[in-house]
C-alpha cells in the first residue's frame, strides 16, 4: 500500500524562472510548472542529478494541451531550450519510479531567456552608440550564462566525485570488518582443529 501510494505521489509546484534543489524519493514523481504569457518564447530548463543511485532520472515536458515536447530515460543531466508556441502553463515532471530504494537530489531550474532582452530600453533610431551598449550587454548577458552553466557542471562533477568516494569508502569500510572477521573465524577454527588432534592423540596413548 505505501508503495502505490509513492507511486502516486507528485509534488506540484508553481515556479517562474527560478532554481531549486529538491530529493526525489524512490518512486516518486515531481511536477514542475511555469506559466508562458507569450508565443514563441525561449524556454530554458537546466537540470543535474547531483547525488543517488546510478545519478539517473526520467524527465517529461508538456505544452499546455498536453502534447509531449521532450521525454527521455535515465538521464544524468541535461541543459537545453525550445521554442514555446503556445501560451498557457507548460510542465516539467522528474520520476524515479525505476528505483526501489535510492533517493536522488536534482538540481532544476527553469528560466525565460527572452525576460532579460525584453527587460531592455528601446534604442532610438539611428543611435548607434545605445545599440553598441545594448550588444554588450547581450554578450556580457551571454558569457555570464556560459559562466554560470560551467560552475553548476563543476558543481555537479564535485557532488557526484564526493558520493562515490563516500560509497568507496564505505565498501572498503565493510570489506575490512569482512577480512578481520573471517581472519578470526579462520584463527579460531585452526585452534579447534589442532586442539581437537591433540585430544584424539592424547586418547590413544592412554
Amino acid at each position: 500500500m505505501l508503495s502505490r501510494l509513492l507511486l502516486l505521489a507528485s509534488l506540484l509546484t508553481y515556479v517562474s524562472a527560478t532554481a531549486l534543489t529538491f530529493a526525489l524519493q524512490p518512486n516518486e514523481k515531481a511536477c514542475f510548472y511555469i506559466f508562458n504569457q507569450k508565443q514563441k518564447a525561449n524556454i530554458g530548463y537546466y537540470f543535474a542529478v547531483q547525488a543517488g543511485g546510478s545519478f539517473d532520472v526520467d524527465y517529461t515536458i508538456k505544452a499546455p494541451g498536453g502534447r509531449v515536447i521532450a521525454q527521455e530515460q535515465k538521464q544524468r543531466q541535461g541543459d537545453y531550450i525550445f521554442t514555446a508556441d503556445a501560451i498557457g502553463e507548460y510542465e516539467f515532471c522528474f520520476s524515479n519510479e525505476m528505483s526501489t530504494f535510492a533517493e536522488k537530489v536534482v538540481d532544476f531550474e527553469i528560466r525565460d531567456d527572452d525576460d532579460f532582452r525584453a527587460s531592455l530600453p528601446n534604442a532610438p533610431a539611428e543611435n548607434t552608440a545605445v545599440e553598441g551598449m545594448q550588444s554588450s550587454v547581450l554578450r556580457i548577458e551571454s558569457k555570464l550564462g556560459q559562466l554560470s552553466n560551467t560552475l553548476q557542471y563543476y558543481k555537479t562533477r564535485n557532488n557526484r566525485n564526493q558520493s562515490t568516494v563516500k560509497s568507496t569508502e564505505s565498501r572498503i569500510f565493510w570489506f575490512s570488518i569482512f577480512d578481520v572477521v573471517l581472519m578470526c573465524s579462520m584463527a579460531a577454527f585452526q585452534v579447534l582443529v589442532v586442539k581437537f588432534f591433540f585430544q584424539g592423540s592424547r586418547k590413544q596413548l592412554v
